[in-house]
């Protein structure tokens, strides 16, 4: 008889999940916890609640796998993510037998079940990786054409590049914090037009971009490069991405070399690593890319995943209102063809390094994924459902990005990435 494998959608565990729940035995995401007694521990999500990878280790049950103590004892990732994809994908395989209604190993012994599982709601997530190099990609092409319409000719909205290469950037991995931590409003250079001096103090245009991220294990020595086909190999997982923006800092600084302070003050990501293995069953067909991209960007099989992205905006003291709805399977070019594409030149990537899909926005008003696009640079107020209007951010706002993929009954969560906005400091 084959070995159940962990995304089988005939699974059920002994652990209650609540229906519509993120993280079923077919998710179990990678995350870091910590409560107010213990050092941080490597995790899985599985219902409310997770499962200690440490406790797991202790008590015997991950014989026979390559991780060490220290592994799981750690305030990051990575150091599990060294002994590379395979084992990974044993360590969740391994978690998720342990997990299952038909197995009693550990279900039946109570004081092991009391030490491993603790709710979510009462314990600190911390950022998953230590991230050492993030690039931040421009690869939705509704997002792209908005932006380009709003300030170039219509008819040249797409720079000549675009539809050639997937355009990136190196961004700050500095300033990437773990969802629910606060940001402050960047100060900066603005200028409303060229003709005038520019001024100095806080945003006015603070926005969101919905974006999602992936995370590598260790990749080629320098000098190599991947290949499409190669990529999956070298990819972990993905988490919910907002790469907070100051849309006239931005503007006032990009030319020629891109986005710098407009940018770097601030992205927020969510707690759960979600596997490329759990999300399997979700992969869809990407668009069809003309012209016709070069060989090194060609690939075969599915790529995209229809994944359900949803961004709320929560006034102080009032409810929140969805702003947008929007599907990772829009992007036009897809993460095999972003990670080939950086490493075709011989660029190393190493383990934790995180690349940022760009903002994603649908085809249609109601799923752009910017309040640039979603008020159209400020002309189209957006109603709160307390009657107060946004054109971007204000002070005290709390933005919420939701993502999951769903099939016959299976949910594969993401959890939430949120961040509230606090004012400029003096």
């Amino acid at each position: 008889m084959s070995e159940i494998k962990a995304n089988d959608p005939m699974l059920r565990s002994w652990v209650h999940v609540p229906e519509g729940s993120d993280f079923p035995i077919q998710n179990l995401p990678f995350g870091i916890f910590r409560t107010e007694s213990q050092f941080p521990h490597v995790c899985c999500a599985i219902g409310e609640q997770l499962i200690d990878l440490k406790a797991l280790h202790v008590m015997g049950y991950l014989e026979n796998l390559p991780f060490t103590l220290e592994d799981m004892v750690s305030p990051t990732l990575n150091r599990c993510m060294r002994h590379g994809k395979q084992a990974m994908r044993d360590l969740r395989n391994r978690v998720s037998k342990l997990l299952r209604s038909d197995q009693p190993d550990l279900r039946d012994k109570e004081h092991h079940v009391r030490q491993v599982l603790f709710r979510q709601d009462e314990v600190q997530m911390l950022l998953p990786i230590a991230i050492g190099d993030y690039t931040d990609f421009y690869s939705s092409e509704d997002h792209a054409r908005n932006v380009g319409t709003m300030f170039r000719d219509p008819a040249k909205a797409l720079l000549p590049n675009w539809k050639h290469l997937p355009v990136g950037y190196h961004g700050r991995s500095s300033s990437i914090v773990i969802s629910g931590t606060p940001v402050h409003r960047p100060m900066g250079q603005m200028n409303a037009s060229d003709e005038t001096m520019p001024t100095f103090g806080p945003t006015k245009q603070l926005d969101f971009e919905l974006e999602m991220a992936f995370i590598t294990f260790d990749g080629k020595p320098l000098g190599q490069r991947i290949s499409t086909a190669e990529a999956d190999d070298y990819i972990f997982g993905m988490l919910l991405f907002n790469d907070w923006s100051a849309r006239d800092i931005q503007r006032w600084e990009y030319v020629p070399l891109g986005p710098f302070l407009a940018k770097n003050f601030a992205s927020t990501v969510s707690p759960w690593l979600v596997t490329l293995d759990a999300l399997e069953p979700f992969r869809v067909p990407g668009p069809t890319q003309e012209p016709e991209v070069l060989p090194y960007l060609k690939y075969q099989g599915m790529k995209n995943f229809d994944i359900h992205l949803q961004v709320a905006i929560q006034p102080e003291h009032a409810v929140e209102t969805v702003v947008s709805n929007s599907n990772y399977r829009h992007m036009y070019w897809n993460m095999t063809q972003q990670l080939a594409h950086h490493t075709v030149n011989g660029c190393n990537i190493r383990c934790g390094d995180m690349m940022a899909s760009g903002t994603i926005s649908g085809p249609h008003e109601g799923s752009f994924g910017s309040m640039l696009e979603i008020a159209w640079k400020g002309t189209k107020p957006v109603i709160m459902n307390d009657g107060s209007q946004r054109t971007f951010i204000q002070d005290g706002d709390t933005v919420s990005i939701r993502g999951y993929a769903e099939m016959n009954g299976i949910r594969i969560g993401f959890g939430e990435c949120s961040g509230r906005v606090l004012p400029a400091l003096p």
